[in-house]
Order: structure tokens, then sequence, then C-alpha cells
């Protein structure tokens, strides 16, 4: 039971009522004010903090079938958001549903304003961002224990709703505390203002957010994480390279953090996995206490299947037969019957054919099961929902952005970085590189082996310029078996049709 986190359904504050698109003048419908609450149970601080992180997992806290905003319950969830438009969109996974809209983010092809997916994600970011910044403007007024890290917290969480907002759609507004109820449209943020925001966010709230805290919560090693992430791909978001910056939050991640590799690969991606070494920053699941279709469930349950699988192996009784990889994921292993790396074992391949002819039947393509639903420690039971967390931020990944950042003459030592890649790939008993054999190229199929499915993969390909255009074509890309060409604009996501309507300040996105 992962409950280090405690769901208050006591401290919703903060209800939506309608799609978060009409509250781009960040002025919320409330039930009960901050005040209110606060007035009936001091330790509403708590619990509403709690809220705020299980925003990035759960569709409510009232429940799976409940949703925070008028979208749909099981698919809009931010994590669902999340791996949708950064793995199923990149070259690794694909969905067979073919639900409205999906099949358009799994084809790189024909995205327009209207596509219900784009609306999730931009509808969770500004359902997030309002209620820290309720938060936000009444805590001064208030005792709270432990306030400037309840205060760093909360600006972290918004920071990092803002980062997403960043990486995906370019733009929107800035909703702060100081122009929180404003009935107002606020006027259009760029890419660039809202980077400048979140840097000098993440910059003043380090010496508050704790060294250690409850699991599920931030500390200064994810907020470092983030602010890392942002400078790392600062050329693609504003024009200006920042990989020095980049690497001197990474260093601090890796020196200061505390963390170590885990030993086994796949404890990470286990039910237990809340007792990792390497976990910076999860997103909590629990199959009793925090059940949702969008969080970790949507990975394990969306890549079983009773056709070819048996679910109980994975912890799961539920198999949505959706998910496969392609070849440009499994294919990065070599041989998979011979390869050495743990990771390459980490597909289901018996019945599926390695071509994936057909994106939509099933048997074309690989499931991955490096997600499942089992302890890795001890045995487990069978549930219907995944109790997995997510690891948003992890050691390897900070590894392997440290010999980037090295290799795109960001600073530090090439003999270090060296030593990085090699412990991760060691750890899944790869073979160890040479120097010789450190390029960017290796990197970026390095980070495809280490972290697919895991919310990172379209960003990476567009910092390495490998997403749109015609230098790296994958299964599918383009709307064609063999992959094709895509276009430059589709570097960013189209702004949701609604979110255009609510605010008429903000304008499409180039190309769309």
């Amino acid at each position: 039971m992962k409950n280090s986190i405690i769901i208050v359904l006591a401290c919703l504050a903060l209800v939506f009522g309608v799609s978060c698109t009409n509250d781009l003048n960040t002025e919320p419908e409330v039930e009960l004010s901050l005040d209110e609450l606060l007035a009936q149970d001091e330790n509403a601080v708590q619990g509403i903090l709690s809220r705020l992180y299980a925003s990035f997992a759960l569709s409510s806290v009232t429940g799976p079938d409940d949703s925070d905003i008028a979208d749909d319950a099981g698919e809009s969830p931010f994590l669902r958001g999340i791996i949708n438009l950064q793995d199923f969109t990149a070259d690794a996974m694909k969905n067979r549903w073919g639900d409205d809209g999906l099949d358009q983010l799994t084809t790189t092809s024909d995205w327009d304003e209207n596509n219900k997916f784009f609306r999730y994600l931009f509808n969770r970011i500004y359902f997030t961002i309002p209620q820290t910044n309720n938060l936000l403007s009444v805590i001064n007024n208030i005792d709270v224990d432990n306030k400037p890290a309840v205060i760093a917290e909360t600006r972290f969480i918004r920071a990092l709703a803002y980062y997403y907002l960043i990486d995906t759609f370019g733009k929107g507004v800035l909703a702060t505390e100081e122009n929180f109820g404003n009935s107002t449209p606020l006027p259009e943020a760029s890419r660039q203002e809202l980077f400048n925001f979140v840097e000098a966010e993440l910059l003043d709230i380090e010496a508050d957010l704790p060294t250690t805290n409850t699991y599920g919560r931030a500390t200064k090693a994810a907020g470092q994480m983030l602010l890392s992430k942002l400078y790392i791909n600062a050329e693609v978001y504003t024009g200006t390279a920042r990989f020095s910056d980049a690497l001197t939050e990474i260093n601090k991640v890796i020196n200061e953090g505390g963390f170590s590799l885990a030993n086994d690969f796949l404890s990470l991606f286990s039910a237990d996995n809340n007792t990792s070494t390497e976990i910076i920053f999860p997103l909590i699941a629990d199959a009793d206490t925090s059940q949702s279709f969008g969080n970790t469930t949507y990975i394990v349950n969306g890549s079983l299947s009773t056709e070819t699988m048996v679910l109980a192996d994975f912890g799961a009784s539920d198999g949505w037969t959706g998910h496969r990889a392609s070849k440009a994921w499994y294919g990065l292993y070599g041989d998979l019957d011979t390869s050495t790396d743990a990771r390459a074992r980490l597909f289901w391949t018996e019945g599926h054919n390695f071509e994936m002819t057909d994106y939509r039947e099933w048997t074309d393509g690989y499931p991955s099961t490096k997600f499942r639903n089992t302890n890795f420690n001890s045995d487990s039971t069978p549930t219907n929902f995944s109790g997995t967390d997510f690891p948003l931020f992890r050691l390897a990944d900070a590894f392997l952005m440290h010999a980037e950042c090295v290799l795109r003459d960001g600073g530090g030592s090439r003999a270090e970085a060296l030593d990085f890649v090699n412990q991760v790939r060691t750890r899944s008993n790869a073979a160890p590189i040479t120097q010789a054999e450190l390029t960017l190229d290796f990197i970026i199929d390095e980070r495809g082996r280490e972290l697919n499915l895991e919310g990172q993969r379209r960003s990476d390909l567009i910092r390495f310029g490998r997403f749109t255009g015609s230098r790296y074509i994958w299964p599918w890309k383009g709307n064609t078996a063999n992959g094709t060409s895509i276009p430059a604009h589709f570097n960013l996501f189209p702004i949701p049709l609604p979110a255009l309507q609510a605010n008429p300040n903000l304008k499409q996105n180039p190309g769309f």
C-alpha cells in the first residue's frame, strides 16, 4: 500500500464545474473557498497539497469513474495524456484501438485543433495551475507548519504543469496567484515568456525545497531535475542552448541527491517500486486507494491481452489489447533472442510479428512488458488497477542527460560521461562501450533502450532533430507502414479549439 501521500477527499476546495479551457481567465467555479476550508480544518493544507500531486495521476480523488474536468474520466488523466502525446506520437509505441483522434497520434498525421487528446492534456494543465494559484494566493495569511517548504512544493507542482505546456503546446496564458480570480481573459504568453517564468520559479524555490521528503513529494533533486529538463531542451524552446546550465543542475542531482541505480532494471517498473533507490520523483498509483484508468493502469493493462498472454503473470486481471511496440524500439537491441541486455527481454514476442504491417492488428508488433503490476521482491495478487508508481524522474535519466550535455560541449569530463553511460548499461547486462562509441547518435538510441514508455521519447527526438522531416523514419510515421516525412510544425501540438474559443487572446500555432 503506497499511501504516503494521503488523498483527503474533504480537501476539495477547488472543484471545476466546466471544462478547463473555459478557465483560461483563471477563475474556477468554487464549491468551498480555501479560507472557509481552513477555518473548518487547520490541517487542510496538507490535504490540498496531496490533492495537487494527485492531479497528475488521477482523474478525480472521488474515484476512477469521476473526472475533475468535463472530459472523459478514463481517457483524460494527466499521465495518460503524457504517454499519448510523448510516446504514441513517437517511434516506439503504437495503439490499435482507433478511438476518435487516437489514430492521428499513433500515425503522426492529420493533427488539428479538434483532436480530443490534445484538449485533454491542455485541460489537465489548466486544471492543476489554478489550483496551485488558489493555495498560493492565501497561504501567506495563514499559519502552516513548514510554510516555506509547502509554498515551494506548490510552486514546483505549478512549474511541472507549465513545463508540459511549454513542451507540448509552446504557448498559453501565464496564470499566477497575482492574477488569480481575474475575470478578464489573460494575454497570450509566448514559449520564451513561459520558459522564463518556470526557470525563475525553480531557481527561487530551490533553497526551500526539502532535501528529503515524504515519498511522492518534491525534493531539491526533483526541482533540479525539472530545471535540468528545461535547460537541456532550451534550444528547442527558446533558440538558445543551455547545456552548461543543464549540466550544473544534473550534477547536483547526481552528487547531492543521495540516489543510486537500482540493482535490477525491472524493479523500477514493478508494483513495489516505491522502495527504489533510483526514483527521484514518482507519480503514485495504488490498486486500492488511488485507482485510475489513466495512471500506470493505462500502460500495464493497455499492453496486455488474453489473446496471446497470461494476465496474471503481470499482476493484472484485465487486459485491454491495445499497445504494442514497433521495431523502432526492440530493433535497438539487435537480435532479441541473442541479446544479453535485460531490457531486450521485456517484450512479448510469442504469437506476434516482428513487422507492424497493420498498426490496428494486435499481433503485429511486440507488446512491452516493461511495466507490470507484480511485486519484484515478494508475491502479489492480480488486481484490476495498477499499483505501480510511474518514475517521472530517475537517476539513470540524469546519467544519460549528463553524458549528452558533455557531448554537446556543456562542460564536464568525457571520461565521467562514459562511466555514467556504462553504469546504466551494465546494470542491465549490456556490454560497456568505449569512448569512441560515445556519440550523440549512441545517446539517443540508449535513451530509447532505457527510457521508452516513460513519457520522454517525443521530446528527445525533437531535441535530436529526428521527430519531423525525413532524417529519421519509423513504422507508421506519417500514416504509412514504412514511414514517411512529416512537416516541421508537428514539433508542436495545435491549441485545442475550445481554448481558442474561450480566450480570444490565444492564437493557433503556425501550420494548423
